[in-house]
C-alpha cells in the first residue's frame, strides 16, 4: 500500500508537508490553512500514520522519501521533528527537492560525546520501553513533552492529544521503528553536501529540539537559521504566523 497524501490550496508553489513522531498530515492544519493561497500543499501520512496506517513502505527515511516523490511534483519539503530526517534524506538524494524547511528538526536526536545539542539517551530508551508496557500513557507523555515551553501547554497539549488520534491509532510496531531512528540515525555528515537554500526554524522553548541544534545545523549548510521566540517544539500550533514569516526567504524564491 502507498502513502496517503493529501493535496491541498491553489497555490503556485507546491511544497510537501512531512510530520513528526506518532502523529499525522491533520496535524499541519493551521499552516495548511495559513498557505492554502500561495502553496499547493501535499500532505503526507508516514507509514504507520493516519490514513497511512496500513502501508508496508518501512519507517525508514530514504524508504519513505522514495515514496513521497513519486507521488509529488519538485517542491519545496518541509519536515516537523521525526519527519526532519525524512525531508532532510530526501534534499540530499533527490533532485525533485528544491528548497528544504527544517522545522524542530535535528540531524541528530540524542546526544553523546560529538553532539553536545542532543537529548539524553535514557529518554529514548525509556520511550521504548514504556510502549511494551503502557502504549497510551507513553504517548501521553510524549505528547507533554512536545506541548512543555509552549506559550499554552495546555492547550497545545490538548491539541496535540485530539490530533493524534483523529485517524486512528498509529501503527505500534511503527511508533518502535520510530523511536530507533531517533535513537540511532545520525545525519550530520549529508549537511555540507547539501545545494538547495534551506531554513532551520526552531521554537526558543522547545524541551526536544533545541535552537542551538538548529543553528549548528544551518551554519553547516549554509542555511537560514530562525528562532521563534515563545514556541515549543510543534510551532505551527499558536505560532502559525511566525512560522509563515520564517518560511518567507524560501517562497519568494519560488514566487
Amino acid at each position: 500500500m502507498s502513502l496517503h497524501i493529501a493535496v491541498q490550496g491553489r497555490g503556485p508553489i507546491p511544497l510537501v508537508l512531512i510530520h513528526g513522531w506518532a502523529m499525522h498530515g491533520g496535524i499541519f492544519a493551521p499552516l495548511v490553512e495559513a498557505l492554502a493561497e500561495r502553496c499547493t500543499l501535499y500532505v503526507v501520512d508516514l507509514p504507520g500514520h493516519g490514513h497511512s496506517r496500513d502501508s508496508t513502505i518501512p519507517l525508514e527515511p530514504r524508504a519513505c522519501a522514495e515514496a513521497i516523490v513519486s507521488a509529488t511534483p519538485p517542491a519545496l519539503w518541509l519536515g516537523w521533528s521525526m519527519g526532519g530526517l525524512v525531508a532532510l534524506q530526501a534534499a540530499s538524494d533527490l533532485k525533485q527537492v528544491r528548497g528544504l524547511a527544517m522545522l524542530s528538526a535535528t540531524p541528530k536526536f540524542v546526544r553523546d560525546d560529538s553532539w553536545p545539542y542532543g537529548n539524553d539517551a535514557s529518554l529514548v530508551r525509556q520511550l521504548a520501553d514504556d510502549l511494551h508496557t503502557d502504549y497510551h500513557a507513553t504517548l501521553e507523555r510524549f505528547f507533554a513533552l512536545e506541548a512543555m515551553g509552549s506559550a499554552d501547554p495546555r492547550a497545545e497539549l490538548r491539541r496535540l492529544r485530539e490530533d493524534a488520534f483523529s485517524r486512528g491509532e498509529p501503527n505500534a510496531r511503527v511508533l518502535q521503528e520510530g523511536i530507533r531512528l531517533l535513537e540511532t540515525t545520525d545525519m550530520r555528515g549529508l549537511l555540507p553536501g547539501l545545494t538547495m537554500p534551506s531554513a532551520w526554524i526552531a521554537g526558543r522553548r522547545d524541551r526536544l529540539v533545541t535552537a542551538e541544534a538548529m543553528a549548528w545545523s544551518a551554519g553547516q549548510c549554509g542555511g537560514i537559521a530562525d528562532v521563534i521566540a515563545h514556541a515549543g517544539h510543534a510551532p505551527f500550533i499558536g505560532h502559525t504566523d511566525a512560522v509563515v514569516r520564517s518560511l518567507e526567504p524560501l517562497l519568494d524564491l519560488f514566487s
